[in-house]
């Protein structure tokens, strides 16, 4: 297999047709034609359908796609091991869509100005599809909450312990949290995600009966409605960090206050582990006094 040809796909996948990619690639697309065409030989499977205009990928050429995914990725890799680069190649990352990622840019721009020779490649999904990627290879590691559903294969380390917050507009008279919750019109996190999880069962514990006005899925849209004085909510530490935020009253939520952590997971065995505890040291040094020190495999 040559992995001119994989390129070649990947140029296809990318960039829609075969025409276009032979200008990225520098070949005449009779020549990516013949390319595929000798990959489909050899794999002897159908990589795209060529009754469609343009040709379509046919499910067994997305596993030829990862496949190829893959393997270049590996090139890269032993490719800067061979020459000494450690801190090289590409990191292939995932990350939960939450208030986190406000913190993952500015750690991979750092990261970059560090080691200008690696390549981060980011994906953002659900915890459960992020935490099965990581476990079969497809992903070096991801961002996610601490989740339950963690196999034994893998390994996961917080960098973020923050505290929980009841806010609300300035200017509202601020007193006990308790009453505030059972009478103040209230912007319910829903999200399938563990953070909206742990709210819900504070309030319950808590004994609360909120007045809800709204169900938003995203806490940056929560801040933003609490911020225009829609509602009072509870959202985590890390979201309150842009200069208009200074303009939002908090108090602590739960008692004791609730905390929540972010972590990274990987394999046990991972390839990339330099890597990534440089990624976690970076992220617990945005995270400041929240932050947590990667701790040392035993």
């Amino acid at each position: 297999m040559d992995t001119r040809q994989l390129k070649t796909l990947l140029a296809i996948h990318s960039h829609g047709t075969f025409a276009q990619a032979a200008d990225v690639v520098g070949l005449t697309p009779s020549a990516v034609s013949q390319q595929v065409h000798a990959l489909e030989d050899e794999l002897r499977v159908t990589i795209f359908d060529r009754s469609s205009r343009p040709p379509k990928v046919t499910p067994g050429g997305l596993q030829v796609i990862e496949m190829a995914r893959d393997i270049l990725r590996r090139e890269e890799d032993t490719k800067a091991s061979l020459r000494g680069d450690q801190i090289a190649g590409t990191l292939m990352l995932g990350s939960v869509r939450s208030s986190a990622l406000n913190l993952l840019p500015r750690a991979l721009v750092q990261m970059r100005h560090r080691y200008p020779d690696l390549k981060p490649n980011l994906r953002v999904s659900l915890s459960s599809t992020l935490i099965g990627d990581v476990a079969a290879g497809r992903l070096d590691a991801a961002i996610v909450a601490e989740h339950l559903g963690i196999p034994n294969t893998l390994r996961w380390s917080p960098f973020l312990r923050e505290p929980l917050w009841l806010i609300m507009p300035r200017g509202m008279k601020a007193n006990d949290p308790i009453e505030l919750l059972n009478t103040r019109p209230y912007i319910r996190f829903r999200s399938a995600v563990p953070l909206a999880n742990l709210i819900d069962t504070e309030l319950s514990r808590l004994g609360v009966v909120t007045n809800d006005v709204a169900e938003i899925d995203t806490i940056g849209s929560i801040v933003t409605g609490v911020r225009q004085g829609l509602g009072i909510s509870v959202v985590p530490h890390v979201a309150l960090q842009e200069p208009e935020d200074l303009n939002i009253m908090r108090l602590a939520f739960g008692v004791p206050q609730v905390t929540r952590q972010i972590g990274i997971v990987e394999r046990t065995a991972a390839p990339r582990a330099e890597i990534i505890a440089l990624l976690h040291a970076v992220l617990a040094d945005l995270c400041g006094e929240y932050g947590v020190v990667r701790p040392t495999p035993s």
